[in-house]
């Protein structure tokens, strides 16, 4: 076991049930293509990290799709809101051992190996790593530590997230990773490079 884990929190790539938002532009089957690219661009750029990977499934765990067993263990997330599914994600893997953990989503195709790379680096040094997202929340989060106000009292997929995280961590050392534009409407879509076919 390495003292390392990565979370990769993703959905059930089902039609009508992921990028809402953005189906609403493009219609649900394009919204499904875009999911399942997305998932397959956090697959390419995390699959060789020197970490354990978790992949946590929103509904169920899924069977020979592209999260390989070689490479990532496979989970499913608790019941409750996103702050408690996150919550219970790290205390699970701190639980066993892990010293640096770290959450990203599978919502950026501007995610980079070298981003989450330099996350576990900036862990030495510091509390709290925090990618921050342009819509005003946050694409990565990594601790070594729980700190349970992080989890608490957010309304999860505001814009208020990353303020309010923010001053609950002000008693902490923490570093902000460049800001990044998480897909989640056509807007969102536009402002990035994917095609859309």
């Amino acid at each position: 076991m390495k003292t390392k884990a990565l979370l990769i929190f993703t959905r059930n790539p089902e039609l009508g049930k992921v990028k809402t938002r953005l189906a609403k532009t493009i219609g649900n089957e394009k919204a499904l293509q875009v999911y399942q690219d997305l998932l397959q661009h956090t697959m390419e750029q995390t699959q060789d990290l020197d970490c354990d990977k978790y992949v946590f499934y929103d509904t169920a765990i899924i069977e020979n799709d592209i999260w390989n067993p070689k490479f990532y263990y496979k989970k499913v997330q608790s019941q409750g809101d996103l702050g408690k599914k996150m919550l219970v994600a790290f205390e699970s893997l701190f639980n066993l051992g892990y010293q640096k953990c770290i959450i990203i989503g599978s919502d950026l195709f501007d995610l980079k190996t070298a981003i989450i790379e330099n996350a576990f680096t900036q862990l030495n040094t510091s509390d709290v790593v925090i990618g921050p997202a342009e819509d005003g929340g946050y694409y990565l989060l990594g601790l070594n530590q729980i700190n349970e106000l992080i989890f608490q009292n957010k309304q999860w997929g505001t814009s208020s997230v990353l303020d309010r995280t923010l001053k609950d961590l002000a008693k902490n050392k923490i570093h902000l990773l460049p800001t990044l534009n998480d897909i989640d409407t056509f807007e969102d879509l536009e402002k990035s490079n994917y095609i859309l076919k």
